[in-house]
């Protein structure tokens, strides 16, 4: 459903319509509304008149009057100012400014979703540890934002399928392999092998489950423990991700690629594109061609798949599985990769610019009592994913790791996020929406009416603070949308911790509830709907995060 802001949008673009012969230039589809930081200057603005002024070569403010002629006329603004060489400010009328908070309640949960990317299938992968070990605060952070993302393009329309690759394939799972026989013979472990204190763990549970495994020797034993040990770290891998609520549609294994001959199916396809080459023995994507920096080397010249093969087999296979577009999300160590997966797509024949975006994720380095902790009691180096849920918790941790630009490092500091302050962010929001869920309560007790099925009297509500805290759950739509399109989940925790921001004020300065002996009026109930729309969008931002909205705390 079309908000009011919606609704002036429409108009504004009709009304340019009807003076294109004037303006003699294109109109575009769309006008951005903006929400003036100065209340004064109404509650929505926009600057189209100074974007048309140069196509149409007319004076942005003849054009702004233009605009201002046709909105005024709309029974839903009060006023229209031009101000400055042509922007435009907007006031709605007393009468239609509660129509945000009928918006809310008409939509609740879906308010803030939208139909942009309906119909775009999208393969969002994320995570894709090596099942060789725990998952560290590098995988911690992926789990969190992917979960985020894949929220948000479902929110825009999207059909969204989270995958995690399993790099089941290669030398690492020997020496994983070799690792957990060692220690399940008590003997040193390969210098080059896994030395956590997990590889005992899954040495004995082996044991314990297939004794006779002790009876093999050589490779088959090799082998055997690999293959067991494997199957137990993926469990434990996926058992995390499910404690941390990020739950994977498709868990994809690498090997699957050889055992299908997948590789030399795509080799094919590549070749029909025209960019397989011969030299020296070997065989060539010349990826060169669409900005990689150097060409890659698919088969080497004694007739095994490079590294490189898996990337270009994986890649087409998710766009022969029907999907538009494949989201990477890559740790920090993988920037070589921007311009060699999009060189892919392109050799494929796609769109690189549509059809691949690759995603990299800075470090993050967790403090606890002023000092950065480093070691793990269980995987030997680096904190894990689940030591960090253990001592934060899982709300804390997915808000934290999400609310920050993935191409920036990080810095979680334990003692703040377990702290009941303002200081803790996601308590701070969700404080105000268990403050907002406790005003509700009293108000329900003291008699005053409220509810999506209540026709409150919002022109009533005339404080700068109402009309603040209107205007930024009126703004919702839009952040969900471009938090969406920039792949940016973080946006939405800051709006979130906006909103928090302004309730509190406008519940300081605005009595929802009546003094002592003081009757139920109606500007109460019209703040009582306020409240009540505003803790829905608290909570619908919450859960685009993967984040709980308590109402008790």
């Amino acid at each position: 459903m079309s908000s009011i802001q919606d609704h002036i949008s429409a108009a504004i673009v009709q009304i340019l319509e009807s003076s294109r012969d004037f303006l003699g230039c294109d109109i575009p589809s769309q006008i951005t509304l903006d929400r003036p930081k100065n209340r004064d200057h109404g509650d929505y603005a926009t600057s189209i008149a100074l974007a048309l002024a140069k196509p149409s070569g007319k004076s942005p403010r003849d054009i702004a009057q233009i605009v201002q002629k046709g909105l005024i006329a709309l029974p839903e603004v009060a006023q229209v100012d031009i101000a400055g060489p042509g922007f435009i400010n907007i006031t709605l009328a007393k009468s239609s400014q509660g129509e945000v908070i009928a918006s809310i309640f008409r939509q609740a949960e879906k308010y803030g979703h939208a139909t942009s990317m309906s119909g775009v299938s999208v393969n969002l992968e994320f995570v894709s540890a090596n099942p060789t070990g725990p998952l560290h605060l590098g995988h911690t952070r992926w789990a969190a934002v992917g979960d985020a993302l894949g929220r948000l393009l479902a929110a825009t329309g999207a059909s969204v399928t989270r995958e995690f690759y399993v790099n089941d394939r290669g030398n690492q799972m020997e020496l994983f392999g070799a690792s957990i026989r060692a220690a399940a013979l008590g003997k040193a472990r390969p210098e080059e092998g896994y030395h956590g204190a997990y590889i005992e763990d899954i040495a004995h549970e082996i044991v314990a489950a297939h004794p006779e495994i002790l009876q093999l020797e050589g490779a088959e034993a090799i082998s055997a423990f690999r293959d067991y040990g494997y199957a137990l770290q993926l469990k434990d891998q996926q058992r995390v991700l499910d404690d941390l609520g990020t739950h994977f549609d498709v868990w994809f294994s690498e090997k699957s690629l050889f055992e299908n001959d997948f590789f030399n199916h795509s080799l094919e396809k590549l070749r029909q594109q025209g960019h397989v080459f011969e030299l020296d023995g070997a065989t060539w994507l010349r990826t060169t061609d669409f900005g990689d920096d150097k060409d890659r080397v698919i088969i080497k010249s004694d007739g095994s798949f490079a590294y490189f093969a898996a990337d270009s087999a994986y890649y087409i296979n998710k766009r022969e599985r029907g999907f538009d577009i494949c989201i990477y999300m890559l740790g920090a160590d993988h920037h070589g990769y921007v311009g060699r997966l999009k060189a892919i797509a392109a050799c494929a024949g796609d769109d690189p610019e549509y059809n691949i975006h690759v995603l990299i994720g800075q470090m993050v380095k967790i403090m606890e009592g002023g000092e950065e902790l480093k070691l793990s009691k269980r995987a030997g180096t680096i904190i894990t994913l689940e030591e960090l849920v253990e001592k934060v918790g899982v709300d804390a941790a997915r808000y934290t790791l999400i609310r920050y630009p993935v191409d920036t490092p990080m810095v979680m500091d334990v003692d703040v996020l377990r702290s009941r302050t303002n200081e803790n962010p996601v308590y701070y929001v969700q404080y105000a929406h268990a403050r907002i869920c406790a005003v509700l309560r009293n108000a329900s007790e003291l008699g005053i009416v409220y509810g999506s099925e209540f026709a409150a009297e919002y022109e009533l509500l005339e404080h700068h603070r109402e009309r603040e805290l209107m205007g930024l759950l009126g703004e919702f739509p839009k952040v969900v949308s471009g938090a969406a399109e920039l792949r940016e989940p973080h946006r939405i925790a800051r709006y979130v911790e906006e909103l928090a921001g302004v309730y509190h004020r406008f519940y300081n300065d605005c009595r929802v509830l009546p003094m002592g002996e003081e009757p139920a009026e109606p500007i109460h109930s019209a703040r009582a709907n306020l409240c009540l729309a505003t803790a829905q969008v608290v909570a619908n931002g919450l859960s685009l995060l993967g984040v709980s909205a308590p109402e008790r705390m």
